[in-house]
């Protein structure tokens, strides 16, 4: 399961900013994969936070093995010892527990967060334990697949910006200009400035300034 967009997103995008629009042609289509449940999402990006790559996916690996379902019923009749026996700490198994507790009490309503605008998203998703403001927009991407989410928290976000559009630096004012460039495709977008960063484009370098040791 992929993020999804068509071609009248890319075309917008091309019209609206020809830099990005040629840079779209270069790389081509990309295919993210996206998680459908969002609570199993929202366990797993704590899971993830502050480990290595190889790490997350051995511990969500155990996780899945011993569960089936990652679901909050669960998880909450796991004890706090038990949660901490697939490798994470004490703290995150706490994060999970809670965040767990509310979603099976309905404080947090997964369902109708679907229904609600980007923001208000973002105001209840970062209000729970364990989950900032970039969390919640990552998850809003890959999983509620919301489609105009660029996140200035996320560095390699502000990477391919400046590789893309040759500025030593980004900030929230020039930031704000090219978010809302993008609107209402700004999580697509966003898919393309990861792969700049990444090295999508090999003629395309970061012209910030190297920190002098």
């Amino acid at each position: 399961m992929y993020f999804e967009y068509d071609e009248k997103s890319i075309d917008y995008l091309k019209i609206k900013d020809p830099i990005l629009g040629k840079a779209i042609d270069i790389i081509g289509r990309i295919e993210r994969p996206v998680q459908a449940d969002l609570y199993e999402s929202l366990v797993n990006s704590i899971v993830g936070q502050q480990i290595s790559t190889a790490a997350h996916k051995t511990i969500w690996k155990r996780i899945q093995d011993f569960y089936g379902e990652v679901t909050p019923q669960k998880i909450c009749s796991t004890p706090l010892e038990n949660l901490q026996k697939f490798g994470i700490s004490f703290r995150k198994a706490e994060y999970i527990l809670e965040n767990s507790q509310k979603v099976l009490t309905g404080e947090l309503d997964i369902k109708a967060l679907k229904t609600k605008g980007d923001e208000e998203i973002i105001k209840e998703l970062s209000a729970l334990k364990g989950i900032g403001i970039w969390t919640a927009e990552m998850l809003m991407i890959f999983c509620m697949q919301r489609p105009n989410i660029v996140s200035y928290g996320d560095l390699a976000i502000l990477r391919g910006m400046r590789m893309l559009y040759r500025h030593r630096k980004i900030d929230k004012k020039l930031f704000a200009k090219y978010q809302r460039r993008y609107s209402p495709y700004g999580s697509l977008a966003s898919l393309y400035l990861w792969a700049i960063a990444g090295g999508a484009i090999p003629d395309l370098k970061d012209p910030a300034p190297k920190n002098k040791k």
